[in-house]
């Protein structure tokens, strides 16, 4: 008998004939995150993951970073072994059950048995039924509750057996593909940091790209954003951050155009920059944190005129969102509390008091076109752009894209 780690997936069980590329996608990812934590054995069991530590390391040491891995549904601590006779069922479920609660406590519970071995002369029922009475003759004080039991202890029986009484939830979704990957412009803000975590839930990498306005802006600013970013890393795994100089560009602003126009004028370009920033990275989608009428930016008309400007498809999860149910969810994924603090970004500078909310896009057009050609400004800021490597909440110290 030996200790190990059943994974449970949950959508990929109900793919197709491409079920085996997500399966080897999810195995992939779980040796990336498990590489730092020490030596480990990822195989695939019949709907399930199993991984085995190898060495001095514990299973336990990698219950938490699969906890935050995309794909990952649940995360069993059980016990494996292979001879699947009656005598040694009940031995093993009662020596794990013994270490795991002891023998003094009072408890009730259920016996689950899961039979993928349907060669297997008993059914599940019939196993259930004859290790529950084990139980109950070894542990005097507990008893049964089929509907409602303190400890559920599952058997499993596929190639080898496992037995288990713990499912520690992971955030599920899908397993994060370099395949599929998109732009997420990050504020600082509580939303753009949701927002990212939403698309990445569903297989696809993230690129970070923030607008950085020193000297308005503080370099708090840019740590606060650079934190936000590792701690979505610690979901989706490999990250890109680049921190784009915007100052020059948000000073001409203010110089040529209209004060009221100059919020919906600063994101054209914003999204502008990513989308080139998209183009070099391989990237096929652009994320935002807008929600429709929150702010200035984000009535109906105010998006018309920023995805104007746009090629790339531009996702919006958070769109129909109430404010309250965004910060729940900052709050669950663990950046709500780097979020609110207090350290303005490049958004608020050179905001007028009553910006426009319903312009049209002709108007805003006509505006931009006093700048004159605005590429190589684009181009400079990409290129002054500082870039962070992040990776399952590790970050390493940026350099410069030039």
């Amino acid at each position: 008998m030996r200790n190990g780690l059943l994974i449970k997936y949950g959508e990929i069980a109900i793919k197709g004939n491409n079920r085996w590329s997500f399966e080897h996608l999810l195995m992939d990812n779980i040796k990336e995150r498990l590489r730092p934590v020490g030596p480990f054995t990822v195989t695939k069991e019949q709907g399930r993951v199993l991984i085995e530590p190898s060495g001095d390391v514990s299973a336990e040491a990698a219950i938490e970073p699969l906890t935050r891995l995309f794909g990952v549904v649940g995360v069993c601590p059980a016990v494996i072994f292979t001879d699947d006779s009656m005598d040694s069922i009940y031995a093993n479920t009662l020596d794990f059950l013994k270490e795991s609660y002891g023998t003094d406590s009072r408890h009730t519970f259920k016996i689950e048995v899961r039979r993928s071995n349907k060669r297997y002369p008993l059914n599940s029922i019939e196993i259930a039924s004859m290790v529950g009475e084990q139980v109950l003759n070894a542990f005097s004080d507990w008893t049964v509750d089929v509907h409602q039991p303190e400890i559920k202890v599952f058997v499993e029986l596929r190639n080898r057996v496992y037995v288990y009484a713990q499912t520690i939830p992971g955030p599920g979704g899908m397993p994060v593909s370099p395949d599929n990957r998109a732009v997420v412009l990050l504020s600082g803000g509580i939303d753009s940091p949701v927002a990212g975590w939403m698309i990445a839930k569903r297989g696809v990498e993230l690129v970070g790209v923030y607008f950085h306005a020193h000297p308005y802006t503080s370099d708090r600013a840019k740590e606060k954003v650079v934190e936000l970013a590792r701690r979505m890393s610690f979901y989706g795994g490999r990250m890109k951050l680049y921190v784009v100089p915007f100052t020059d560009i948000e000073e001409k602003l203010d110089l040529t155009c209209p004060r009221d126009e100059i919020t919906i004028l600063m994101r054209r370009f914003m999204m502008r920059i990513a989308e080139k920033i998209a183009e070099a990275e391989n990237c096929i989608a652009l994320i935002t944190g807008e929600n429709l009428g929150q702010v200035a930016s984000q009535t109906l008309q105010s998006l018309v005129c920023t995805n104007a400007v746009c090629k790339l498809p531009v996702f919006r999860p958070l769109i129909g969102f109430d404010k309250q149910e965004i910060i729940d969810l900052a709050k669950k994924i663990d950046t709500y509390e780097t979020s609110i603090l207090p350290y303005q970004d490049c958004c608020t500078i050179f905001v007028a008091k009553h910006p426009v909310t319903k312009p049209k896009l002709s108007g805003i057009e006509r505006s931009e076109a006093l700048l004159g050609d605005m590429e190589a400004d684009m181009k400079d800021a990409i290129d002054r752009s500082e870039i962070y490597y992040l990776n399952a909440g590790h970050v390493v110290q940026p350099e410069t894209a030039r």
